[in-house]
C-alpha cells in the first residue's frame, strides 16, 4: 500500500470516527440546560412553584406568575430557547404579569433541576403536559391561552400549536428548521443525515390555526434573521413581524424590552378581542 493510499485511509477513518461521534453525542451540541435554580421568591413576587406529571411519568416544576391587574384574564405559555432555565425567563414575566397577563414559566425535562434528558419528543411531552395542567386551573382561561416559543421553545410552541391551538401563538427568534440550523453553524458536516430531532417549523407552520406573531433580531447570530422572516411568510394570516433592529439573539431587547413587550401588548390584545 503506498503512502498516499495510507493518508487517504487515515483520514477517512479519521473522518468516519469524527462523524460517529458527533451523531452519538449531538444532543449536547443542541441542548444546554442550566439545572440550579434560586429561591422564586426572592426572584420575582407572587410566583408560584408547580408541577406537573408527564405522558411518561416524570414530574416536572415550573414557575406560575399570576397577573398583576386580573382584568385581562389571559395566560402566556412560556416555552423556553435551549439554554437556561425558567429562572432566565423572569423578567418577561414580570413584565408581562405588570400588563394583565398570567405566565406559566415551562421548564423542560434535564432544566431547572427536572428529571430527564432532552429529546424533541421528550419536549413535546413536557408542552402537553404543561397544557393539561393549566386546564385544571380554576383562575385559567382555557379559551385565552398564548404560547410564546423562544428560539428552540418556539419549534416546541409550533408542534403543541398543531395539537392543541392556542388562542395566539407568538415566536421569537424562530427558525425554519433544525437541520437549516445546523447547516447554518456546521456547513461542513451532513448534518441532515446525523440529526435525531429535526422540528420541522417551516413544514407545520402552514398548518396552525392562530394569529402568528414572529419576533426576531436584524442582527442575530445564533438564528440568521432571514430564517425568521421565511417562517413569518410561510405562516397564514392573521400575522405579525416585529423586527427588532440591531438585537442580537440574547440581547435584553429580544428578553423583556419595553418595545417588546408593548407590541405583544398591543398583537394580542387585539386578537383576544377578536376571538
Amino acid at each position: 500500500m503506498s503512502s498516499f493510499v495510507r493518508w487517504v485511509t487515515v483520514l477517512a477513518l479519521a473522518t468516519l470516527a469524527l462523524l460517529a461521534l458527533i451523531w452519538l453525542t449531538q444532543r449536547r451540541l443542541i441542548y444546554f440546560p442550566t439545572q440550579s435554580v434560586p429561591d422564586p421568591h426572592k426572584t420575582l413576587p407572587g410566583i408560584e412553584e408547580v408541577t406537573f406529571r408527564t405522558e411518561d411519568d416524570l414530574t416536572l416544576a415550573a414557575w406560575f406568575v399570576p397577573a398583576i391587574d386580573d382584568e385581562f384574564t389571559a395566560t402566556v405559555v412560556v416555552f423556553n430557547g435551549n439554554a437556561g432555565n425558567r429562572a432566565d425567563r423572569v423578567p418577561l414575566a414580570g413584565a408581562l404579569a405588570e400588563k394583565g397577563f398570567s405566565v406559566l414559566l415551562v421548564d423542560y425535562r434535564g432544566y431547572g433541576g427536572n428529571p430527564g434528558s432532552p429529546s424533541e419528543q421528550g419536549l413535546a411531552s413536557d408542552a402537553r403536559a404543561a397544557i393539561e395542567y393549566l386546564k385544571t386551573r380554576n383562575d385559567v382561561d382555557r379559551s385565552r391561552l398564548v404560547y410564546f416559543g423562544e428560539s428552540l421553545g418556539a419549534a416546541v410552541a409550533l408542534g403543541l400549536a398543531g395539537q392543541e391551538p392556542p388562542a395566539a401563538l407568538v415566536l421569537r427568534s424562530p427558525f425554519t428548521s433544525l437541520a437549516d440550523i445546523a447547516t447554518t453553524h456546521y456547513p461542513f458536516l451532513p448534518t441532515s443525515l446525523l440529526l435525531w430531532d429535526r422540528y420541522p417549523n417551516k413544514e407545520i407552520i402552514g398548518g396552525v390555526a392562530a394569529p402568528v406573531m414572529v419576533i426576531a433580531g436584524s442582527a442575530d447570530t445564533i438564528v440568521p434573521f432571514e430564517q425568521s422572516r421565511e417562517l413569518f411568510e410561510t405562516a397564514p394570516e392573521p400575522k405579525q413581524l416585529l423586527v427588532v433592529d440591531g438585537a442580537d439573539h440574547n440581547d435584553y431587547a429580544l428578553l423583556a424590552s419595553e418595545l417588546m413587550v408593548n407590541e405583544m401588548e398591543a398583537f394580542l390584545e387585539e386578537v383576544l378581542r377578536q376571538g
